[in-house]
């Protein structure tokens, strides 16, 4: 029963795995389950340590998620490369409208440069002339462009039109033009 129990776990640990964080906690409901039903000898005891190497496996997978992101989102392009880029790769656009403005907008204008390995680079004109210029990582998943840097993560929903590109996310609303 117990190599049963251990078997399934272990299998559905697989099937389950997209992430660390989903990995770690079915891993860790497995072993836990194993190990609390050999050490107590009882169903509950099993349960007991599922739950509690789900806690564990969770914290374990959470932490290399973290630092995966942190990895993507360094300003120096390190060495991580992915291809996760779907339509954006190799392409620029830049900024037609975009909502809600606050009216204390400086810029005179925002352009785009997606690259194939992961990256977008965000040139920002302002209206004395001077320009800056942000590195962010990226990566598209369906129809859901997620932008990371650091201490934030933003999924924008998006509808490629042509050459529009219109972006959501909770408090923005963006159309951009394929220059």
């Amino acid at each position: 029963m117990k190599k049963t129990l251990f078997a399934i776990l272990i299998a559905t640990a697989a099937g389950c795995a997209t992430d660390n964080t989903t990995q770690g906690v079915a891993l860790g409901a497995g072993l836990g389950a194993l190990a609390g039903g050999i050490i107590g000898g009882h169903g509950s005891d099993a349960l007991i340590g599922a739950a509690v190497g789900s806690g564990i496996g969770y914290v374990i997978g959470n932490e290399n998620d973290k630092k995966k992101a942190q990895q993507m989102s360094e300003q120096s392009r390190p060495a991580y490369v992915h291809h996760e880029t779907g339509p954006f790769g190799g392409t620029s656009w830049r900024l037609q409208d975009w909502s809600p403005k606050s009216g204390k907008e400086d810029f005179r204008g925002k352009s785009f440069a997606f690259s194939r390995d992961g990256w977008v680079t965000t040139t920002t004109t302002y209206g004395e002339g001077r320009a800056s210029i942000e590195t962010e990582s990226y990566r598209v998943v369906g129809n859901t462009l997620i932008v990371n840097k650091g201490d934030y993560l933003i999924n924008y929903h998006f509808v490629l039109q042509g050459d529009q590109l219109t972006v959501d996310a909770a408090n923005l609303r963006a159309i951009l033009k394929r220059i």
